[in-house]
């Protein structure tokens, strides 16, 4: 047992030695300090996982399973905003967060960094979705039993709507929440972009009749740029938008739904980075058009 021990605070020590070791490189070599932050985030990572585990084992017994994943995620934004000066902060002057529930929230999809923004912004009784499938897979899909996601049955992959019937009556049932990137991939963008959307949480928030929140978070490769090795502490901003009620709306309205609401997060995520960045950009929507991806599977993307 005392050599299990030894290991584990070893292992940490050199751990956080060559951290340190990176970030005191990055004085004289800028690019090391991507290194020390990758590997400062990685470490939180699997420290906020473990946490999550047994977290949400106590909140099950104690019957509050619906916040386990935002316990998680603040978690892993302490742990990120004390190893490596990177955080989110949300502007939401009117309350929505906290107001709203169930919803479908929706968002803008970049990097992996976005874990993070979920960590900061998820509000209490909402959870990821996934694919039914993952139920049972060890480890995770304990965890995401046990933290009370909604589960998508995509065994019908030809029909978005069939496959959404199951969560939407999750999600009217424990008024629980989502969040969804209905980019359905990551930009790994430069500039304020958006890729066109797919439908999937649309024709979600449509069959649950709950309102869709759109959050914009600015685009943050002045914080982070995988392409650049470029990766500094910063706080980006997360706009929460007004909920786009979909009450008395039916799967033929999906279509316009998704345009118009891809045409306003897209509006304000150019204003936004403008204002985070402090500078004026042009950017052209080379998705222009009705911005909406053609249809394929459930048309979405698991938020994690």
């Amino acid at each position: 047992m005392a050599s299990v021990l030894d290991y584990f605070l070893y292992f940490h020590a050199g751990y956080a030695g060559l951290v340190v070791l990176f970030y005191m490189l990055s004085l004289a070599i800028p690019k090391a300090a991507f290194v020390a932050r990758s590997l400062a985030a990685y470490i939180c990572m699997i420290y906020a996982a473990l946490f999550g585990v047994v977290v949400s084992i106590f909140l099950r017994l104690v019957g509050l399973s619906q916040i386990a994943q935002w316990a998680t995620g603040r978690c892993f934004k302490y742990l990120m905003i004390l190893t490596t000066g990177v955080t989110f902060h949300t502007v939401d002057p009117k309350g929505i967060l906290k107001s709203t529930r169930p919803a479908v929230f929706i968002g803008n999809h970049q990097t992996e960094l976005d874990v993070l923004m979920l960590g900061c912004v998820f509000p209490k009784y909402c959870s990821v979705t996934a694919k039914s499938s993952l139920r049972k897979a060890p480890f995770l899909g304990w965890f995401m039993s046990l933290s009370a996601s909604i589960f998508i049955d995509r065994q019908n992959s030809k029909d978005a709507r069939a496959a959404m019937a199951g969560a939407a009556n999750e999600i009217q049932k424990k008024r629980q929440s989502v969040y969804m990137f209905p980019e359905g991939t990551r930009s790994y963008a430069k500039d304020p972009v958006l890729l066109p959307f797919k439908k999937g949480a649309f024709h979600l928030a449509v069959q649950a009749q709950v309102p869709i929140v759109p959050i914009v978070v600015a685009n943050y490769s002045h914080v982070l740029w995988i392409k650049g090795l470029l990766f500094k502490s910063g706080s980006v901003p997360c706009k929460v938008l007004d909920p786009i009620p979909t009450k008395g709306l039916t799967a033929a309205d999906v279509d316009r739904l998704t345009t118009e609401t891809r045409d306003l997060m897209l509006k304000e995520l150019i204003a936004l980075t403008e204002e985070a960045q402090g500078k004026k950009i042009a950017v052209s929507d080379k998705y222009s058009g009705n911005g909406v991806a053609k249809a394929s599977g459930t048309d979405m993307k698991v938020a994690a």
